[in-house]
């Protein structure tokens, strides 16, 4: 006969078992993961691309190529200057990647798309063009020199012609202004074409008029000055700049190198009884391949048999060796410290962890954050409104000095100073570098709006269970009431634990597991949401769940016992079968030995911690007060946790998340932006927007530094961009500046800017 407690019970319900918050079906793992991943990332109708882009010269081009993109139907794009790539979102079923491209090169520029070694292909290539820029370069100096030899010698009071004569300043000149500087020219005529204007246009308009100017003096015998040192000097001024900010972007992108050269190139694998070295490429999963100590891991795997510590410093940016023995993963690019391991290969190529950081680096080096909308609404602008502004100053110079010739001078010193390429560097090199060394760090940030969030929350939520404890419960004690024995107890918990991955199930199965007690066949199952589970198991109905679920049954446990585990900080759940109480299961989750240490951290950076969790009142509090932590809320269901999250935000609250479980997900969701523990459910790691390698509540101390560090670097590289051209644009105006010294400012503008992005590499997480 059933109880009363099972009336109503469906039939062929899915598995469940039970969890902190609740419980999770099994049987339905795919729906409940489903679930939770819509609540974080919603299903979009979108296919996404990542096109290289060839041949923009500033952010105006970046900007323009953006906005013909983004008149395409349904189609979402961000260009990015400093990556040189155009990552958009298009409707698959309606438009290909050929009409993307088709419309870049529309706007005069070219795109490709990706293939396989394309990267590298790509890197060769500007290596290459490097080389030739330098050879162009050094020629155009070389011939830039008589005419600096020149100013230098009018600073006496001398006139051109008594040191270097017209014609011979025409010759010098014509190369540099016509071949070296026909890039410029060949910029500037794809800008044009696809209706807009960029820097080339600029330098092309400045170079050109002082140069035809003192040409037509020169062959017409015309009674002016010469400007062929200010078009020789701008241009080669320009040139050096690009090769430095070539160079300065180089080194931003250089922790995805850095990475991919972490990776072994080839591996000792097991074959036909004996040891063959083959390319890591061609290793598959399931192959056995062995690492000596000292060699790197070439793919993810498993160890069959051997032990030692490896140092995965390069993936979770912890310092200490972690110990592997039969059973343990290990990582692509990890070091093999001590000792042989025989491993199977269990993730290859683009499976491996390695390569996920990878992509993960890629994005959000690809991305862009809010911050940057400013700089690309003015940069789309900005040529045109120099051009105006360089006509106005030549028209107010003719009619003050009454000499068109004389209000050159000022005309081509305002177009050649202003600068749209620092404006659009301020901000992508900042976060290329930031997120770069991140993922050094061991905290992989997925997009450049996350990495800026995370510098401006000012209250985080913690889950308990695997963030502010290890996650490593193991069950302390079993209370049997006299109807049944441990082992009838542990069967029958185990049985309904089965299945889930959440860390107190697991610990549960564990324990059963290490006392050789087997599972038994389940029929009937239905999920009660944050309280508990029944089933039926050989025939009888069974109860697994919280006391009060348990109570809530019309069965009796024993309050005292379940008290007293409670107070020790223990979770506490009840088991019934048949008609009867088979007794508690008492499971102790210990706190991260940093977890008081990050707490502390972070309310130092003025951030206010609160927990929040499903677990009792009295573990959560014991819990709560062993971390430091002042405010928390505990039985608290997933969706529950979510609303928290909301109504902190509508309190005018900058909200973080930090979470590891398929609960979080909601949360997680929710939050302004969202950490996920590493070693966490694949659901919660996908919600999240951070993701921390290592599994240490510093880590997220981490990355909110690491965001304001690269914030300020990004107010610092606005703040040159904006007050360079704010000042210098009326000064050329005014006369008070010389063309050439205009172009070489122009030209380290953004040299300026990438290099003190550059100096973000120099951050290292505090006190390691």
């Amino acid at each position: 006969m059933r109880p009363a407690w099972f009336a109503g019970f469906p039939i062929a319900s899915p598995a469940c078992s039970y969890t902190p918050t609740g419980y999770i079906l099994h049987g339905m793992n795919t729906l409940a993961t489903t679930d939770a991943t819509m609540l974080a990332t919603p299903k979009r109708a979108a296919a996404v691309i990542d096109l290289p882009v060839t041949g923009m010269t500033c952010a105006a081009c970046a900007a323009r190529i953006e906005k013909t993109l983004n008149r395409l139907p349904e189609v979402k794009a961000a260009v990015n200057f400093a990556t040189e790539k155009a990552h958009i979102e298009y409707p698959a079923g309606r438009l290909a990647p050929a009409d993307l491209i088709a419309a870049i090169r529309r706007t005069g520029y070219d795109a490709q798309l990706p293939a396989a070694g394309g990267d590298a292909a790509r890197k060769a290539e500007r290596r290459a063009a490097y080389r030739k820029d330098l050879r162009l370069f050094i020629v155009s100096a070389v011939l830039t020199l008589p005419f600096i030899a020149l100013m230098l010698y009018m600073l006496t009071g001398a006139h051109h012609a008594e040191w270097l004569p017209p014609m011979a300043q025409l010759l010098i000149a014509t190369p540099v202004q016509l071949w070296i500087g026909s890039r410029f020219y060949v910029g500037a005529y794809h800008a044009l074409r696809g209706g807009g204007a960029n820097m080339d246009v600029l330098v092309a308009l400045g170079t050109s008029v002082a140069y035809f100017y003192s040409a037509a003096v020169v062959l017409f015998g015309l009674d002016g000055h010469l400007y062929f040192e200010a078009a020789v000097s701008i241009i080669t001024l320009v040139f050096l700049g690009k090769l430095l900010e070539s160079r300065a972007r180089a080194r931003a992108s250089s922790a995805i190198e850095e990475l991919i050269r972490l990776q072994p190139k080839t591996a000792r694998i097991e074959r036909d009884g004996s040891i063959v070295e083959i390319p890591v490429s061609e290793i598959h999963v399931g192959d056995v391949f062995v690492v000596r100590p000292g060699e790197a891991i070439p793919v993810d795997g498993k160890v069959i048999n051997g032990s030692s510590s490896v140092d995965e410093a390069m993936l979770t940016g912890e310092s200490l060796p972690v110990a592997k023995t039969a059973g343990s993963t290990v990582y692509a690019a990890t070091i093999n410290a001590q000792g042989l391991l025989r491993c199977t290969a269990t993730g290859v190529g683009a499976d491996t962890a390695l390569a996920g950081i990878i992509r993960l680096v890629e994005e959000a080096q690809g991305s862009k954050a809010p911050i940057q909308r400013l700089a690309d609404a003015i940069s789309g602008v900005f040529v045109p409104v120099v051009i105006a502004l360089a006509l106005l100053t030549f028209a107010g110079w003719w009619w003050y000095a009454g000499s068109w010739a004389e209000a050159l001078v000022p005309a081509v010193a305002v177009l050649v100073i202003a600068c749209p390429c620092a404006l659009g560097l301020a901000t992508p090199t900042a976060i290329m570098v930031g997120s770069g060394v991140g993922a050094r760090a061991g905290v992989l940030i997925k997009n450049a709006e996350a990495l800026e969030r995370a510098g401006h929350i000012d209250t985080l939520v913690l889950d308990k269970t695997g963030t502010l404890t290890q996650g490593k419960p193991a069950v302390t004690d079993v209370i049997v009431a006299a109807a049944t024995d441990e082992a009838g107890l542990l069967r029958i918990a185990a049985t309904l634990e089965n299945g889930s991955e959440h860390p107190l199930a697991r610990a549960v199965i564990q324990h059963a597991r290490e006392r050789q007690i087997g599972i038994a066949l389940v029929q009937d199952f239905e999920a009660v949401a944050g309280k508990g589970v029944r089933a039926v198991i050989d025939g009888k109905p069974a109860l697994l769940g919280s006391p009060q679920f348990i109570a809530s049954n019309g069965l009796d446990l024993d309050e005292q016992a379940v008290a007293r585990l409670q107070n020790q900080g223990k979770t506490v759940i009840g088991i019934a079968y048949g008609v009867s109480v088979l007794g508690l299961i008492a499971i102790a989750d210990p706190l991260r030995p940093t977890s008081r240490e990050a707490v502390a951290a972070l309310q130092a950076l003025g951030i206010e911690v609160i927990m929040l969790t499903g677990d009792n009142q009295r573990t959560a509090a014991r819990i709560a007060r062993e971390a430091g932590v002042t405010r928390f809320e505990a039985e608290l269901l997933p969706q529950h946790k979510a609303q928290r999250v909301t109504t902190l935000q509508q309190q005018g609250r900058h909200v973080g998340m930090i979470g590891d479980g398929v609960n979080d997900a909601p949360a997680l969701a929710a939050a302004e932006v969202s950490f996920a523990i590493g070693t966490g459910s694949d659901v919660a790691i996908h919600a999240a927007d951070v993701t921390l390698m290592r599994s240490d509540l510093l880590s997220a101390v981490d990355a909110i530094r690491l965001s304001r560090a690269t914030f300020r670097k990004i107010r610092q590289n606005l703040f040159f961009a904006f007050i360079y051209n704010v000042l210098g644009i009326p000064l050329a105006a005014a006369g008070m500046l010389n063309p050439v010294i205009a172009g070489a400012a122009m030209a380290m503008s953004s040299v300026s800017v990438v290099s003190n992005s550059l100096l973000l590499k120099r951050w290292r997480p505090e006190g390691r």
